[in-house]
């Protein structure tokens, strides 16, 4: 990674190890927009939400182990990372805390983890790293034939673009992606090597 975070976003070094070549199984990989009010989880074809009405440290810990549940036998999570230029910073030091508890879920289970900022998870989405929110929910839609509606449908369409670009990045796209798109994968943080379950 070339440019300064304020987290270290790779996981520590010796954790994983290289899945054999021969082998062409799809990985598990699981998306996640985490959020304190309204969370994306998404695997492939399905997406889902997971959402509480808890504060403090009860919620941190319910969403952490919601999340878990979810990604307990992934062969590599992908969350989209912080948001440094959003104007709203309520909870921002929770949701920094939520960031780092699923880190370190992945750390302890030994799952490699990704770190895609915002605007590449736009930029792979749509092809412009500035997208609103319905024009990545569209993306999903139009590339991927995944529809997301009702409470949670933007969450839910950012974890999906995160769970694609993880698969992208892994050699197993779930469609073809235009030249602009891939460039996206270029600036995330993507663990060196990912184990995957046999």
């Amino acid at each position: 990674m070339t440019a300064q975070t304020l987290f270290d976003q790779t996981p520590a070094a010796g954790l994983t190890t290289t899945r054999p070549a021969a082998v062409s199984t799809r990985p598990l990989v699981i998306g996640l927009d985490l959020s304190l009010t309204c969370t994306g989880v998404a695997g492939v074809g399905w997406t889902d939400i997971v959402r509480t009405k808890r504060r403090g440290d009860d919620r941190l810990h319910y969403l952490a182990t919601a999340v878990g549940d979810f990604i307990k036998a992934a062969d590599l999570v992908v969350m989209e990372g912080p948001s440094f230029g959003h104007g709203a910073m309520a909870g921002h030091e929770e949701l920094a805390g939520l960031r780092i508890l699923v880190r370190q879920y992945c750390y302890r289970h030994r799952i490699p983890y990704g770190v895609v900022p915002p605007s590449s998870l736009k930029m792979f989405a749509t092809g412009r790293g500035n997208a609103t929110k319905g024009e990545v929910r569209s993306g999903v839609a139009d590339r991927y034939g995944h529809h997301t509606e009702g409470v949670g449908r933007y969450d839910q369409a950012d974890a999906y673009t995160a769970l694609a670009m993880g698969l992208h990045h892994l050699g197993h796209p779930l469609a073809e992606a235009p030249e602009r798109a891939l460039k996206a994968l270029a600036g995330c943080a993507w663990p060196e090597t990912v184990a995957v379950a046999e």
